[in-house]
């Protein structure tokens, strides 16, 4: 019992410091399930893939509802990061827990670099007779009570990026938020809210997709699953209100410093196979 409170309340920090950061609760979850309960790495993958899920929801509904989510855009590029998901999974069914864990570390270190890079905002005009037109691949979004109309780049490119981050989803358990954000914002050039609220509206649907090769596997177990879950739920809920009156410059070091650490840590402990 005791032992299942000290995870609901590790679960409850994971989802505070993924809301907060933006990154969602699982980069935090692996290594608590794994190196601070002995919880073999399939099985702590398939528990974070399931607060993934719950965490996604609530504030993809709630985005949508404002208007900032391209749901076409969305479901499209969803082509590439289930298939992607689906196959992550079956990957990680074939590959020993070290080798996840230095995978995990590595993605990890890059979402650092990522995430503190200055992040541009386009705004793109829609070219008659693109692809991005043919696919309908372009919409608006309000800004300060202003209605803005935008329309993506570099499908195809992006496309693919897509497939990868799906791959790292289903692969680690994560949501792969920075994967998806690199490739509408980098490459796709989306104005920043619209592939922020976007990425936050697949993950939900990728995690879906790879946590049914888990559950199939038998590593979705239950105990594990649901303080897990509830405390990353409300770790989320609390982080949402907290970031209203935060500072996002110190957010960013908390999580560079936060992030980092977990990555050395966690491939130190894959480099000494250490891992279950």
């Amino acid at each position: 019992m005791s032992e299942i409170l000290i995870l609901f309340f590790g679960a409850v920090s994971a989802g505070l410091l993924g809301s907060l950061t933006g990154l969602g609760g699982g980069v935090v979850i692996i290594p608590l399930l794994t190196l601070g309960f002995g919880v073999p790495m399939h099985y702590a993958i398939g528990a974070s893939l399931i607060s993934v899920i719950g965490t996604s929801s609530g504030a993809a509904a709630a985005f949508v509802k404002e208007g900032f989510t391209n749901v076409r855009i969305g479901m499209f590029l969803e082509i590439a990061t289930t298939t992607g998901a689906i196959g992550g999974a079956l990957i990680s069914g074939m590959l020993n827990a070290n080798t996840i864990g230095i995978i995990f570390a590595s993605i990890l270190i890059l979402t650092v670099i990522l995430n503190l890079r200055k992040k541009p905002d386009h705004q793109e005009p829609l070219i008659e007779g693109s692809l991005e037109h043919k696919l309908q691949l372009y919409g608006t979004f309000p800004d300060k009570g202003v209605i803005k109309s935008y329309a993506a780049r570099n499908t195809i490119s992006g496309f693919f990026m897509m497939a990868f981050a799906g791959v790292m989803s289903g692969l680690l358990g994560i949501g792969s938020g920075a994967l998806k954000v690199l490739a509408m914002d980098n490459l796709m050039k989306l104005p920043f809210k619209v592939s922020t609220t976007t990425s936050n509206f697949m993950i939900g649907v990728t995690a879906v997709a790879s946590s049914l090769i888990y559950f199939q596997r038998g590593e979705i177990i239950p105990v594990i699953v649901a303080p897990v879950l509830i405390g990353v739920v409300l770790g989320s809920y609390i982080g949402s209100k907290t970031l209203m009156v935060s500072q996002t410059k110190k957010l960013k070091i908390v999580f560079a410093v936060v992030v980092s650490i977990l990555s050395i840590y966690m491939m130190y402990n894959g480099l000494n196979h250490n891992f279950k």
